[in-house]
């Protein structure tokens, strides 16, 4: 079982060896966890996983590989013998539980009502005070209230929306070192090249050797020169999370190429607008923030600006104050893409949908509209009309 497990990893290339696999095993031997698939899965992440860059590979690794065994506590629970549930379940009820269930007649008349109830349902049900569902106040179900009840799944999860671990993605930050699926990217991207030589001199200038010895009578005259760099300056902001999330790859892809095109990149993250801060980390989203201001004074006006985002939300997140569907924000969304743009005269925006669809969404149409139409498609052409206009 855990061979496979540990081929999804090799798969979705997280940096794992045998070596860790078989501490993970000795693990499970020790019964360092037992039967609870949360404790599993942090158990694993800390004995495969090294770093935590490595994290959000293995939340879809972990994800892929227990995907239809959602219900393995119900087959782990179908080994255990009825009567020692029981026995364990009246063990740890107080008086007040005891009192509550025989004024519903005792739990063997608890557990057949159960059982009935159970056979006469056939759909899943939310609401209501009969159905064994959640939300309601059945004596059977889920997430709902009944003091004299049977709580039926979601164990920790009272009241609460039950996401399991892997698939809440906290690490989900943009992965540079992602494997590209097209070097078209990249082939795009190098339309917005201006060459320089900068730096420390650590490269051989052959043609300035061969010219110094040869003024210096064949006496051998070594000249270095700094390395020819792509001497572009990049600020790159991705909108990161909600409807963001079907466009994951391909914005790894952008950022991938774009660690490798650009030695001067500086990269930031948002949510559906630009408001007065930004982040770097997105599991630190709300503790490390950066001013929007500050960032502002920070990259000079040589900077080339590229936001990366699908401009869809509701029309008063970009022209309203406290539009922002994360928190209070003094000034509309509006206000600091004017502030880019008066900044920098060389900004862009590019949208992972169609251009056809644009119209369709009302907040896009006032987006493109601020950036005078700077707005690209992210396909191959879109780059590269985008990369066109950057070093014009």
């Amino acid at each position: 079982m855990l061979l496979n497990l540990f081929n999804e990893m090799r798969a979705a290339k997280v940096p794992v060896s045998v070596r860790e696999l078989l501490d993970l095993i000795n693990a499970l031997k020790h019964n360092v966890v037992f039967a609870d698939m949360d404790e599993f899965y942090f158990l694993s992440r800390t004995i495969l996983v090294k770093d935590e860059r490595h994290f959000d590979k293995f939340d879809r690794a972990f994800g892929a590989y227990f995907k239809g065994l959602e219900n393995l506590n119900q087959h782990i629970e179908a080994l255990i013998p009825d009567e020692w549930l029981r026995k364990e379940f009246e063990r740890s009820l107080t008086d007040e539980e005891r009192a509550k269930i025989e004024s519903l007649g005792g739990l063997d008349k608890l557990i057949e009502e159960f059982k009935k109830r159970l056979e006469e349902q056939k759909e899943r049900h939310e609401g209501g005070n009969k159905w064994i569902g959640t939300g309601g106040t059945s004596p059977f179900g889920s997430g709902g209230f009944n003091p004299e009840g049977i709580r039926v799944g979601d164990a920790g999860k009272r009241q609460g929306k039950a996401v399991k671990v892997w698939d809440q993605r906290e690490y989900k930050n943009l992965d540079d070192q992602v494997e590209l699926g097209t070097r078209n990217i990249k082939v795009a991207l190098r339309r917005l090249r201006k060459f320089a030589r900068q730096g420390a001199q650590d490269e051989l200038d052959l043609d300035g050797t061969i010219d110094h010895t040869a003024k210096d009578g064949g006496l051998l005259n070594i000249q270095m020169r700094p390395e020819r760099r792509n001497a572009v300056k990049l600020l790159i902001l991705f909108d990161i999370g909600g409807s963001m999330d079907a466009h994951v790859k391909v914005c790894e892809e952008l950022f991938s190429a774009c660690k490798t095109e650009f030695k001067h990149m500086e990269y930031f993250y948002f949510h559906n607008c630009v408001y007065e801060s930004v982040w770097k980390n997105n599991l630190r989203r709300t503790s490390e923030r950066f001013s929007t201001q500050d960032l502002l004074h920070k990259y000079g006006a040589d900077y080339k600006v590229v936001f990366v985002g699908d401009a869809a939300m509701a029309p008063y997140e970009i022209t309203q104050a406290g539009g922002s569907v994360e928190h209070w924000n003094e000034e509309p969304g509006y206000v600091w893409i004017k502030r880019f743009m008066e900044k920098y005269k060389k900004l862009i925006w590019i949208n992972p949908y169609p251009k056809d669809t644009w119209s369709y969404t009302a907040s896009t149409s006032i987006m493109r509209e601020l950036l005078n139409e700077q707005m690209y498609p992210l396909t191959l052409q879109g780059l590269e009309d985008g990369m066109r206009f950057l070093s014009k």
